[in-house]
């Protein structure tokens, strides 16, 4: 897979839509994204690296995109051998954290807390498609920083957000507040997922949009593990307990294991399971990302 650098006018067409948190190159053992004034280099060999950054500097130039630093950070074959990036380019002295843009949303960005800085690019679409369905109640699982919930609660929803790191939803919540949403009617709980969905089931919830986009590997605090390829599927039926009537379910991961055909049969199978009925929906296409780069996603439409 080679890429390449986008083309100038989608740079244009993201700055018209308000938006400046998205990828600008992809190639096979690297990519580069925009995080507003700042851009992050992720590579898997030191070459990709410097060769990213040599075109980096280069193409910004170009095309006018004024970059106030530049991060990198090295892509390992195993979750846990993750490091947060490092900072290559501009003022070592300066604040890690900013603010971007996605559609007029404001979202933060922390380069120092954590391997991801807090937004998740492959997702912008299905996060569109969220403002587009307008829930009235999201249930978020896997949180992260709650970006989805933004995108809900900005059309009025109520949601719930759950995630093993209270430091994530602490995160979540400063998000809100950067959009001036107050989060009184939402709730953020820190809990491993698989626990919380059976207990929302038992209390009758029932939620009109469930955001399910779990992390390929994780580790609880009482040593529990997930991965994607064994656990995704009982999560699915536990997820369907609590979906409405005509709601929609977002089924994506990153693992490079399941792929969307792959998330079909599964759904498939867990609606038959719960015997309930749905049509299957994708998101439009990521005109920054090459196909087959990013999560793999579906929706669910149930009815």
């Amino acid at each position: 897979m080679n890429f390449g650098w986008i083309d100038p006018t989608l740079l244009r067409d993201f700055q018209a839509e308000g938006t400046d948190s998205h990828r600008l190159c992809t190639m096979e053992d690297g990519w580069v994204e925009r995080f507003g004034r700042d851009a992050l280099i992720s590579f898997k060999k030191v070459l990709t690296r410097e060769r990213l950054l040599t075109e980096l500097q280069s193409w910004a130039g170009s095309v006018g995109l004024h970059l106030r630093r530049i991060f990198a950070r090295f892509v390992p074959r195993k979750s846990e051998q993750r490091e947060p990036p490092r900072l290559i380019f501009g003022d070592f002295g300066e604040n890690l954290q900013t603010i971007v843009n996605e559609r007029h949303l404001k979202f933060g960005i922390d380069f120092g807390t954590g391997y991801s800085p807090g937004l998740f690019l492959d997702q912008r679409e299905n996060r569109r498609y969220v403002r587009h369905i307008a829930p009235r109640r999201l249930l978020n699982c896997f949180a992260y920083t709650c970006s989805f919930s933004v995108c809900a609660a900005c059309r009025r929803a109520i949601t719930l957000n759950i995630d093993l790191s209270k430091k994530y939803l602490t995160r979540g919540r400063e998000n809100f507040a950067l959009n001036n949403l107050a989060t009184i009617d939402h709730r953020f709980i820190s809990d491993d997922v698989r626990a919380v969905l059976p207990r929302l089931a038992r209390r009758g919830e029932k939620f009109s949009a469930i955001i399910l986009d779990p992390p390929t590997f994780s580790r609880s605090p009482g040593a529990k593990t997930f991965h994607v390829e064994e656990d995704l599927e009982k999560l699915l039926i536990d997820t369907l307990e609590l979906a409405e009537r005509d709601s929609h379910v977002l089924l994506s991961t990153n693992c490079s294991a399941v792929r969307v055909h792959a998330l079909e049969v599964m759904a498939r199978y867990c609606l038959k399971a719960t015997r309930q009925a749905a049509t299957f929906h994708r998101s439009s296409r990521l005109p920054d990302f090459p196909p087959g780069a990013g999560a793999s996603s579906i929706w669910l439409a149930l009815r």
